[in-house]
């Protein structure tokens, strides 16, 4: 399968985020009312759970808002404001998801494909029965959540790979995992013949019109990028490892990551090719529970009930092993879908959540991690009033 430049790429899918340019808000009394909805769920939650700041962002039928909350650094008093870059943790795995997504579409790689294909160092070992898309679901077969301390190295981290056996048959029970969607990304790049890191930064953001977007932060931008914080209120920023790019390596602003969702919803204006692979991440291929497991992304029929979300959500599927229902064939993109991804990393929280039938999206950055139900009712919460609200005036 042929190889493309990262330039190349950026040429073919660098068209217009949208068709025309949005405001972040167009009326000041749609503005006014979304406000006190977002300060009512949000502010408990900052002193429930001593964060030093929040950036959140709300899209709804076109118009996008940002509201931001409090330090991003209690060290230096600076506040967050629309430049503030947050890490975001497992959300990057959407992004890695869109990358490898691309990558299929523009022939460089099949998610049929046995993963040792894509890495000829793992022929021989478990990754001969282990396809692509086991690693971006999940299901290969109970790799863990994270690398044991020895992998610090990509040869610490073949021979992890390659000594690794599964628990379980691939595609048959899903185990999160880092490791896992990292592989997934790592083996994708591979197929580009690019780094994974340079594909994101000279190709995925720039193509999906992020300006703000980065695995490595440039030097002037520092200056923007908030300390994370422990339980113990300490600063932290995460530190890189291995796969860490691929697994929770992004950073970004709150009205950069709502662009992505925008994207998510609609993606009129990109390269047909780009179009497509958004798309094509929201395929549901395993059920658990009432979860349908994306490339990256989780999804819910929608109308979803809290108890359902929170269900998805919960340490029972994130950290423990959970048979899946492999969907065959897989459930092609829903609009009437409910999409969601959590992210942490040691001093950050982040939630996105979307439902494209609707038009309308959130995504909630913090600068410290605090409880996912926390940040699932908050936007829950949101995004009920957006709903309610829009069927109000479809009404009237």
């Amino acid at each position: 399968m042929k190889k493309i430049s990262a330039a190349r790429i950026a040429i073919l899918i660098a068209a217009p985020l949208f068709c025309a340019t949005h405001a972040y808000a167009a009326d000041k009394s749609d503005q006014s009312l979304l406000k006190r909805a977002v300060d009512e769920a949000i502010r408990p939650v900052m002193e429930e759970n001593g964060i030093p700041g929040m950036a959140v962002a709300v899209t709804a039928q076109g118009k996008r808002y940002v509201f931001n909350y409090g330090l991003a650094s209690k060290e230096s008093g600076q506040k967050v404001t629309d430049e503030t870059l947050f890490e975001i943790g497992s959300i990057s795995k959407t992004f890695t998801a869109t990358l490898a997504s691309y990558a299929e579409l523009r022939g460089t790689l099949s998610l049929s494909d046995k993963a040792s294909k894509y890495l000829p160092a793992l022929a021989g070992s478990s990754f001969d029965k282990i396809s692509l898309l086991d690693l971006g679901t999940y299901t290969a077969g109970g790799l863990p959540l994270q690398f044991p301390d020895s992998v610090a190295d990509q040869e610490s981290m073949v021979a992890y790979y390659k000594a690794w056996r599964p628990s379980y048959a691939a595609g048959t029970h899903r185990v999160y995992s880092n490791p896992s969607i990292g592989l997934f990304g790592y083996l994708a790049a591979k197929s580009m013949g690019e780094p994974f890191d340079d594909l994101m930064e000279k190709m995925l953001f720039p193509g999906l019109g992020l300006t703000s977007t980065y695995i490595r932060v440039p030097e002037e931008r520092m200056q923007d990028y908030a300390h994370g914080h422990t339980k113990d209120g300490k600063p932290v920023r995460v530190t890189p490892g291995v796969l860490g790019s691929e697994a929770y390596g992004v950073k970004t602003t709150a009205a950069d990551l709502i662009r992505f969702v925008e994207a998510n919803m609609d993606a009129a204006g990109f390269d047909v090719d780009l179009k497509r692979a958004i798309a094509a991440t929201h395929t549901g291929y395993f059920k658990v529970g009432e979860m349908n497991q994306g490339l990256g992304w989780e999804m819910y029929a929608y109308p979803t009930e809290l108890e359902t979300l929170l269900a998805g959500n919960s340490t029972q599927v994130s950290q423990k092993p959970n048979k899946v229902t492999r969907l065959d064939p897989p459930l092609a993109p829903q609009e009437n879908m409910l999409i969601n991804k959590t992210g942490s990393t040691r001093g950050f929280g982040a939630y996105a959540a979307f439902v494209p039938a609707k038009n309308i999206g959130i995504v909630i950055l913090a600068n410290k991690t605090y409880p996912i139900p926390a940040r699932v009712k908050a936007a829950y919460h949101i995004l009920k009033a957006l709903d309610d609200e829009l069927a109000s005036a479809g009404a009237r």
